[in-house]
């Protein structure tokens, strides 16, 4: 039986991320959605016309552009002049963290301040201090286009994916790149929203220094995610692991001070100025303990069984800390020897989170994902090379 030509694949894969844009235009309930899927199947559905005859990699820069910066910059423009429903409602989040960071010290509001807003929900910011960084330009500058947060994020984002690829490019990232710049939950989610985005590609960032042993800088880039979003707290942990497997003490600690450290020092200063008020957003809230139950409410198994009879809560966290008992005891008896390993790590233990966890949402699927394609990468990239002296007479290139 032959093998399936990857061209083939790809088209189908971006007709189908076509599909899905065309009935996001056409069915969602959230207008800055439909906006996106307005723009971006005509994207997608020129890649799946385009890859048959073009380069399969000179794709992904436009099908990103196509996508996700296109309806991003569309959307801003339109916030701009006026329209208020061209972001989503954790862009707004975004912009008052940097508006109080510059005006409070801290870019949390108290518990009673959240309590005498009438509109409860948008006063929490259940992020860490330094996501409050993209909403500075617009605290500072004004309401432009350009200070919008999204187009921080992605200015973010396409450093950090294109020092990323820099990285991998002796292994085979291209199902990587689709996975981070073309997939839908992706592309949707930096044009709408895009706090994610940068915080993945800051994780995809770390794991790629992991890759080449270089520890040091892959704990910085991890301690800059767990700076934005405790998303990275996971990853942290499991390359911690690798790092030791790799070296021992000196790559473990290389790694551990940044990774750990950036997080403690973001911290910081928003608990000098209202510690309470850092618990009220960025635990209580989450936790489903606040003012207002958090809007993260996806009909995953999680959710559904907290919502099915009244000790499903407790059940369902049960089930969640014994997902992660297996994932540890996995780790402690076979830790990742590679960044590979370590990546389908990241994406079992994620998947699990995001899975049993009660308050949870589709979109954070785009992590496991990531993480899988990250793995699949290295592996491809690992038999290639493998392949490359019995084909050639030459070694390999240095992993």
């Amino acid at each position: 039986m032959g093998r399936i030509n990857p061209r083939l694949l790809d088209a189908a894969f971006y007709a189908l991320c076509a599909a899905f844009a065309g009935l996001t235009a056409l069915t969602s309930t959230l207008l800055p959605h439909r906006a996106w899927g307005q723009i971006a199947w005509i994207g997608y559905a020129a890649g799946a016309l385009l890859v048959l005859r073009l380069a399969r990699w000179w794709l992904i820069p436009f099908l990103f552009a196509a996508t996700a910066v296109l309806p991003l910059l569309v959307e801003s423009v339109q916030r701009a002049a006026g329209r208020t429903d061209r972001a989503q409602e954790e862009v707004l989040v975004v912009e008052q963290m940097g508006e109080r960071l510059v005006h409070t010290g801290t870019p949390y509001l108290s518990h009673d301040a959240i309590a005498a807003l009438p509109d409860r929900l948008l006063g929490y910011a259940p992020y860490q201090p330094g996501m409050a960084l993209f909403g500075l330009p617009r605290a500072a500058v004004g309401a432009y286009w350009w200070t919008d947060a999204r187009i921080w994020f992605a200015l973010a984002t396409i450093a950090c994916l294109a020092w990323a690829w820099r990285l991998l490019r002796s292994s085979d990232p291209l199902r990587l790149a689709q996975a981070v710049a073309v997939l839908p939950l992706c592309t949707l989610t930096l044009a709408t929203g895009g706090d994610d985005i940068p915080v993945l590609a800051l994780c995809v960032l770390s794991l790629a220094f992991a890759s080449r042993n270089r520890f040091l800088a892959a704990g910085v880039a991890v301690g800059l995610a767990g700076a934005l979003k405790l998303f990275a707290l996971p990853v942290a942990l499991v390359v911690l692991i690798l790092a030791w497997s790799s070296g021992r003490w000196t790559f473990s600690a290389r790694f551990a001070v940044p990774a750990f450290g950036i997080p403690v020092l973001a911290l910081l200063p928003a608990l000098v100025v209202d510690p309470d008020a850092f618990v009220e957003n960025a635990i209580r809230f989450p936790s489903g303990h606040g003012l207002v139950t958090s809007p993260a409410q996806s009909p995953l198994p999680g959710h559904l069984i907290a919502t099915s009879f009244p000790a499903g809560r407790t059940v369902a966290l049960a089930l969640l800390l014994l997902a992660g008992a297996i994932i540890a005891w996995f780790l402690f008896r076979r830790p990742p020897q590679t960044a590979a390993a370590a990546s389908a790590y990241i994406a079992a233990g994620l998947t699990a989170a995001i899975m049993l966890t009660p308050t949870t949402r589709f979109g954070y699927l785009l992590y496991p994902v990531a993480f899988l394609a990250f793995w699949w990468s290295l592996r491809a990239g690992a038999r290639r090379q493998e392949a490359w002296p019995s084909e050639t007479g030459r070694r390999p290139a240095r992993p």
